[in-house]
């Protein structure tokens, strides 16, 4: 290799001499339009549910299922979509996906019936699973010192979403219905649609496949944008790196950096990985005590987020168990009220992330979190005044933001290059399956006048998934992205 005749440089040094600048702020333009359009696609549940059941005469357990079919469909998604990205680059991965979620958003506006209300958004939900492809995607971009920061930024595109959704559903609603407000949701993933042909393919990505060439040609199109200079010498991959290791061990301190030394996999090999393979490294010896408690976390968080997000109408609605009838009369104005004004709480939750991210870890800044939120349901456990239910749930929503901001940094930092989509995508499956449980028994249990048992599960889940946090083996804050498997 030529490269170990002369100075060398990684990926990392390379965004790090770059910085970060105008290249990865349309980068992360790009992946927030995509954030967005998918906080939307599940803000819009809270109010399609309700409406539909009005409108077609639906068992509480069939409005649920509006709502379970889209978390379905995202656990299929989240896995698929992981791999597709690792094995066939992560813009492929979100055309997809934008693709799936923008056509079966805008055909469900059009929905005949039920069963085809149900399959067109089990397929949004399949769309919608390849979230954690773009924000992968974007923190590839990312130079490692300004990783939590820019990675909080990115999370406030979601809040846009929730609140852009709320304030959609207030004014589209009451005068032109539900249909309407599903076919104006889908609207913002066509965006994606629109500019794909101009995004860039992840520079790690490349070089874990060994295309080096098309690695540098991003990056000299990053240096000129952000008009910053790379650093001199050649771009090698950890490809390269590992063969050459293997060639010339004795040369393993010249080219390789102590971190580096630690790796014990050629790229190459844990690249070509498939499906099966892929899962297999996630419960490795090396990770699989990283994964388990990861999926734990992601459960805990997706079924307390959507879970509070649905509890903001049905604890108001439901709070003295009124009849059906007066329940709907009552609570159509609350509804928008109460989740336009909830959704501002993410906004604070944002704010918390980022001064603690960086600063206090990401373990300690989401145990911290989840006790929080614990502590803001109690109150809950009984029956209070409309502005009460909403003010303690404000609160309890600021600190389930802030842990579900500071996962999605957390899980893509901890998880090797070769397996980091496939990670967070599996992570965010599971999590799905807490979304998709949620509806169906939480919200059940108000219905059926148990609120005590629904906010003592959102306590106890709470509460197991900050213990998780406190056992994750390692602490990812100011560490590089790493692009094979430790020893």
């Amino acid at each position: 290799m030529t490269g170990a005749e002369g100075p060398t440089y990684t990926v990392d040094d390379a965004l790090v001499a770059l910085g970060f600048g105008n290249f990865q702020i349309l980068v992360l333009a790009y992946a927030g339009v995509g954030w967005v359009s998918e906080a939307m696609e599940m803000m819009l549940l809270s109010f399609v549910g309700p409406a539909v059941q009005t409108a077609w005469n639906l068992s509480a357990h069939e409005e649920s299922l509006i709502t379970s079919v889209v978390f379905a469909g995202m656990l299929i998604g989240a896995y698929s979509w992981g791999i597709v990205s690792d094995k066939h680059g992560r813009r492929k991965g979100f055309l997809i996906t934008a693709t799936v979620t923008a056509l079966a958003g805008f055909l469900s506006a059009f929905a005949p019936n039920y069963i085809f209300l149900i399959v067109l958004r089990s397929l949004v939900g399949i769309g919608l699973g390849g979230g954690p492809v773009l924000s992968s995607w974007f923190l590839e971009f990312v130079p490692a010192p300004n990783r939590g920061t820019w990675m909080v930024v990115f999370s406030a595109f979601w809040t846009l979403g929730t609140i852009f959704e709320a304030s959609l559903a207030w004014i589209v609603m009451p005068k032109l219905g539900w249909r309407w407000l599903l076919a104006l949701s889908s609207l913002p993933t066509s965006f994606l649609l629109l500019f794909y042909k101009v995004t860039p393919e992840s520079p790690r990505y490349l070089c874990l496949k060994g295309r080096t060439a098309d690695a540098i040609n991003v990056l000299e199109k990053i240096a000129r944008v952000n008009g910053r200079e790379l650093p001199s010498g050649i771009l090698v991959s950890e490809h390269e790196i590992e063969l050459h290791k293997i060639d010339n061990p004795t040369e393993d301190a010249r080219l390789l950096s102590p971190r580096t030394n630690e790796d014990e996999h050629p790229k190459g090999i844990v690249s070509n990985l498939g499906a099966i393979s892929s899962l297999l490294v996630l419960l490795s010896p090396k990770l699989a005590r990283s994964t388990l408690l990861l999926w734990a976390v992601f459960f805990g968080n997706a079924f307390s987020y959507y879970g509070l997000v649905l509890l903001t109408t049905e604890l108001n609605g439901h709070s003295k168990c009124m009849s059906d009838k007066l329940q709907t009369e009552k609570s159509q104005d609350v509804r928008y009220k109460s989740v336009f004004i909830a959704s501002f709480a993410e906004l604070p939750g944002l704010l918390l992330s980022a001064a603690a991210v960086d600063k206090l870890g990401r373990k300690l800044s989401m145990s911290i979190m989840f006790f929080m939120c614990c502590i803001f349901l109690l109150p809950l456990l009984f029956y209070l005044p409309e502005g009460l239910t909403t003010s303690f749930l404000f609160l309890a929503r600021i600190c389930i933001t802030a842990t579900f901001t500071i996962v999605y940094i957390y899980a893509p930092e901890m998880y090797p290059t070769s397996v980091r989509t496939t990670g967070v995508g599996i992570a965010s499956s599971v999590g799905r399956i807490g979304g998709m449980i949620c509806p169906l028994v939480a919200v059940g249990l108000v219905h059926g006048c148990h609120q005590t048992a629904a906010v003592l599960l959102f306590e106890i889940v709470s509460l197991v998934s900050g213990i998780c946090v406190m056992f994750f083996p390692i602490e990812t804050m100011g560490q590089e992205l790493r692009n094979s498997v430790q020893v």
